[in-house]
């Protein structure tokens, strides 16, 4: 069963500004996210951008918002063959199982200027 749907949209000029601020990137992102965007070069701006997005769609799917745990307890990875998905740590991990989620399916698209994740939970 369907337990909520999130979806965000951010420009990927935000991330670009937050690149040069160390500080709030850390305050934000998973250290191994960090890790792989940095890999990433001159995508690293657009690789956080979506990843923010993901992390933000999460929050709205499990009607929570960002009061119940740390964005960084978010970490987005790429599987083997590449496919988006979401590890929780911390206190996301207790607040997905007060929600009753048990599956958490993510998909993530970027064109141009603009990154887009969608999150559906299911239980």
């Amino acid at each position: 069963m369907i337990l909520g749907i999130g979806i965000d949209l951010l420009q990927v000029q935000r991330m670009d500004r937050w690149v040069d601020q160390p500080g709030l990137l850390t305050r934000f992102f998973h250290p191994g996210e960090l890790a792989d965007a940095r890999r990433r070069g001159k995508s690293m701006a657009l690789s956080l951008a979506v990843r923010y997005a993901a992390k933000e769609a999460l929050a709205k799917a499990m009607g929570t918002g960002l009061s119940e745990f740390s964005l960084k307890e978010v970490q987005v990875v790429n599987n083997r063959l590449g496919k988006p998905e979401i590890l929780l740590h911390g206190k996301a991990i207790e607040t997905l199982r007060r929600f009753g989620g048990r599956q958490i399916h993510l998909s993530l698209s970027h064109e141009l200027d603009n990154a887009v994740a969608m999150v559906v939970i299911e239980g």
